[in-house]
């Protein structure tokens, strides 16, 4: 025998005590939406591994994709592929098939399901169609990516895949300008230095961390000011992998009374004391009561 099979045997002699038997394993009828490795094998939950041992058939993007896992781990699963092409039609088969009393598995490529991933409508319609639908949770590219980064983790927001154009990504970012939160972003390594570059137009000179090939070998974090990530990038070229942008929050704006005294009586030339007073706490963050009281004042 040779040494790489060998190696090859011990290494699934070794996942052996992971594997379920098939036969002991029942799974209710239902949907399973099972959270695969974004880069470790070693990040598949033991639930995770039951359930696809257990259901009836594994739903997925691409089945190749899919494939080399459950032949990773062992199993033998019936791979249906379901993915943004598939037509109205193909859901509304799955549904007949889990009232039939299937057990059917949703991954996606990587990671969980429904976060930038094709599921959104076939939950939707599995909930309207009143069968069971339940999560197994594991690897997850944006919440790991958000601790890796060091921002501040105590309000985030998942804004996805960045447009591919320059103006429309411009556009996503502005209407993110204002919220008190840290963003987290999926984008391309080809795209990843005018990314930076509409980051730095849109929302200043913030700091972001580059997180890339999350959990894999070359796992790496590169934080820094938008501005001088641009420089790196130049220097270094266009890095490779699956990338995850974190965006700090925008810096804590302080006003003083006279600019909030401005923007209040800029207010109640074009509304009623409430009105005015709700925007400029919209716009500052104040107490929407202490600017009604002191609009009262301004008004004589």
């Amino acid at each position: 025998m040779s040494n790489l099979k060998s190696e090859q045997n011990s290494k699934e002699k070794n996942r052996a005590w992971l594997l379920p038997d098939p036969k002991s394993l029942t799974l209710e009828a239902g949907l399973y939406l099972v959270a695969t490795p974004i880069g470790n094998m070693g990040d598949i939950s033991l639930r995770a591994l039951d359930a696809l041992a257990a259901a009836d058939a594994v739903l997925c993007e691409d089945t190749r994709v899919t494939g080399k896992l459950l032949n990773y781990f062992g199993l033998h699963k019936k791979l249906d592929v379901y993915n943004d092409h598939s037509a109205d039609g193909v859901r509304t088969k799955m549904i007949k098939r889990i009232e039939g009393g299937e057990a059917l598995v949703l991954v996606s490529d990587a990671g969980m399901p429904l976060v930038s991933d094709p599921g959104y409508k076939l939950v939707v319609d599995a909930k309207a169609a009143g069968v069971n639908v339940t999560s197994i949770p594991g690897a997850n590219a944006p919440l790991t990516a958000l601790q890796l980064s060091g921002m501040p983790s105590d309000a985030f927001s998942f804004i996805g895949f960045l447009p591919a154009k320059s103006g429309a990504r411009q556009g996503v970012l502005k209407k993110w300008e204002d919220v008190p939160s840290t963003l987290l972003a999926f984008e391309t390594a080809p795209r990843l230095q005018a990314a930076l570059a509409d980051i730095q137009a849109a929302l200043g000179d913030r700091e972001v961390a580059v997180v890339r090939e999350i959990t894999k070998l070359y796992e790496e974090v590169v934080r820094d000011s938008v501005s001088n990530l641009i420089k790196h990038y130049e220097d270094k070229g266009a890095p490779k992998g699956e990338i995850v942008l974190v965006i700090a929050p925008p810096a804590e704006k302080h006003f003083s009374d006279d600019d909030i005294d401005a923007m209040l009586r800029d207010a109640l030339e074009e509304m009623g004391t409430k009105k005015a007073a709700a925007a400029v706490a919209e716009k500052t963050g104040l107490s929407k009561s202490e600017l009604y009281e002191r609009a009262l004042v301004l008004k004589g």
